[in-house]
This record gives structure tokens, sequence and C-alpha cells, in this order.
């Protein structure tokens, strides 16, 4: 079965300052680990970018540059989003499909709103998703830590059956890609 990574939303606006979420130095290796062995098992790696029109995460804008000590290869695959959808209106469905990709690794930021949504958005077009269980994270809100978030994600998204197709989480550093 042919897999692709996505990574969501390692921007440099989202991994500095004051609103920078949790521990992205470890987040940022873990992912580069995941990409390293997706490419080596020629699996389509794509970056995915948020964008907004306010400022903040402004396409082109330094904020919205993917993270520093992320490694992107010229073979690697670019998507810009507007939502915490990756698909919603985006060519995301139609790149993974012309491609042949039937099951998704997904890691990335933040884990409650786009690791969430994406998630569930593939699993509702039929895409399998494995999500590498340490390579998410969040800045965390008011009620809960980012650790908490990270854990209620987890453990949220591996019990939704109703798609059909499910989410299985595993860590980075486990992760076996097939050639």
């Amino acid at each position: 079965m042919r897999t692709a990574v996505l990574v969501i939303d390692v921007q440099q606006g989202l991994c500095e300052g004051e609103g920078k979420a949790f521990d992205c130095e470890g987040l940022i290796n873990r992912i580069n680990l995941v990409t390293s062995k997706a490419r080596a098992a020629s699996a389509p790696v794509i970056f995915i970018q948020h964008e907004s029109t306010d400022g903040y995460l402004e396409h082109g804008s330094a904020d919205w540059q993917l993270a520093n000590g992320l490694v992107v290869t010229t073979s690697d695959i670019k998507v810009r989003k507007t939502t915490p959808d990756s698909f919603l209106r985006t060519d995301l469905e139609a790149l993974l499909r012309n491609r042949g990709v039937e099951q998704l690794v997904i890691c990335g930021m933040h884990s409650e709103y786009c690791i969430d949504t994406t998630t569930r958005r593939a699993m509702a077009l039929g895409f399998p998703v494995t999500l590498v269980e340490d390579g998410h994270t969040s800045a965390g809100n008011a009620a809960i830590t980012a650790e908490q978030v990270i854990q209620h994600t987890n453990a949220t998204l591996t019990h939704i059956s109703s798609f059909g197709p499910c989410t299985t989480t595993i860590q980075s550093d486990l992760l076996v890609f097939a050639p």
C-alpha cells in the first residue's frame, strides 16, 4: 500500500515567539527522522503550510516559512492551505490520488486543530492514517497543557471507527516504511 507523509504547519511563526508550540526542537528532530525514512523508501513527503491574509502567517512572510532545522529536499511537495483542513480548497486529495497514495502518515502542528481536522478528513476520504504519536504538538490552552492536548489527540483519533479507515499511532523511532 503506497504511503505518503504529511507534515502539517511546521512553520517558523509557530515555532518561536510568545505563542510557540511545545518542544519544537524535539518535534523537528522527530519529523526529520520520519521524513528521512520516507524518502529512503521513496514515499512522497508533503509539507503543508497554513497561511492567512492578516499579516501573521501571510504567504511569503518570515513566519510563514518552514521552520528552521526542518529538512526539506527538492523532491518534497509543498501545499498551501487556509483552514485547519489540509484538504479543503487545496489540491491535496488529487495530488495523493494521482500518485497512487492509499494511506497517510501525519505529523506536525497544532494537534487539536490542523492535525485533528486533517486526520478526520483523511479517514472520511478513505485514507487510513498513522499518526506519529510523538510527531505532533500544541501550544496548549487555558484548560489543558500541551502535553495533555497531545495525549488527548492520540487517544481520541485512534478511537474513531465510523469512517471505515482508522487511525493508529506509532512513535517516530518505531515507524517503518515498506520499500
